[in-house]
Formats: structure tokens, C-alpha cells, sequence
């Protein structure tokens, strides 16, 4: 199982990066959940998918998380935001820079099942068990998140600012190509 998990880490971060949009957050999210794999590797049973028990735990991780951030105040200046932002080294990544700040205006369901179906290259079903729900709820967020991105891509609706994209390019591809 260590060398499984060992093998998981790239997903695991890619992942991690996706939903929280944070590089040292996400490093930390993907620590917290080998900590807790390995705590609880007798849970696992073998024979089942590792990759989706590892993005369920780390999915959990980040909505607990989540819930105890709401208490704490925010960047209102946005100063800490500046400091993490890379502005981009190529012309080339102006249009994937706006795909990443489009993705900034989907709800975090609707991210984590196009992440989930379009980039980590689960099922629609492996997504439904993941996230906790039925298949039907994957494909609906899957629909209205491609159909928002598309939207906002047109020129629909304006994008976040620029200092804010989540991603970068390389942790894009990890995304999708992590699913083995």
C-alpha cells in the first residue's frame, strides 16, 4: 500500500490544488491525508480503487477545513493573495490563465466534479462515490459547470482578477494525467 500511496502523490496534489487553489494549502491537505491513510490503512480494503478512498479522505479534510476557516477573518486587502499570485511567464498562457480564473466562479461541487470527471479521468460513478452522492448529481454539476465555463469564456460574464488564478500550467497537466 506505501508504494500505491507513494504513487497517489501527484493526483492527491493535483487535486488538492484544484479545490483549494492555494499551493502551501494544498501541500498541507495532501500531507493531512497521507497522515491519515496511514493511520487508517486497516480500513481499507483491498481490492478497491486507493485513489478514490485517498481523494475522498483529502475531499473531507478540505470541507472540515473549510467550515473552521468561515470563522476566521479574511484577506480584505488582499495582501497575503498578492503574494502567492505568479504572474505568467509566456503569451501563451493568457488563455489558460482565463480558463483558470473562470474556474475561480464555479461553486466548489461543480470544480471538484469537472475536476473529478474531466481531469482526474474518473467515472461519473467513481465521482458520485467519491463526492457522496448519486450519479445523476455528478452529471448535473459536470453540465452546469462546463456550460458556466463556456459562458464566462464567451465573454458573458467578467473574470476574477488576474493576481487570483488557482493553478498553474504544469499542476494542470499533473491534473490530467493523474489518473493511472
Amino acid at each position: 500500500m506505501k508504494n500505491e500511496l507513494v504513487e497517489a502523490l501527484p493526483m492527491l496534489r493535483a487535486f488538492a490544488r484544484s479545490l483549494s487553489g492555494n499551493r502551501d494549502r494544498a501541500d498541507d491537505l495532501v500531507q493531512e491525508t497521507v497522515m491519515r491513510a496511514l493511520a487508517n490503512r486497516d480500513k481499507f480494503q483491498e481490492g478497491t480503487n486507493l485513489h478514490a478512498w485517498l481523494v475522498t479522505i483529502l475531499r473531507n479534510q478540505y470541507y472540515s477545513e473549510g467550515r473552521k476557516r468561515r470563522r476566521e477573518v479574511e484577506d480584505a486587502e488582499g495582501l497575503h493573495a498578492a503574494r502567492l499570485s505568479e504572474g505568467a511567464a509566456q503569451s501563451g498562457h493568457l488563455e489558460l490563465d482565463d480558463f483558470l480564473r473562470a474556474m475561480q466562479l464555479l461553486p466548489d461541487e461543480q470544480r471538484e466534479a469537472l475536476v473529478l470527471i474531466g481531469a482526474s479521468g474518473f467515472s461519473y460513478e467513481e465521482a458520485a462515490e467519491i463526492c457522496g452522492v448519486r450519479v445523476g448529481t455528478v452529471k448535473s454539476r459536470v453540465s452546469r459547470a462546463r456550460a458556466r465555463l463556456q459562458s464566462v469564456m464567451d465573454g458573458a460574464e467578467p473574470l476574477p482578477p488576474e493576481e487570483s488564478a488557482k493553478s498553474s500550467i504544469e499542476e494542470i497537466r499533473q491534473a490530467m494525467s493523474i489518473r493511472a
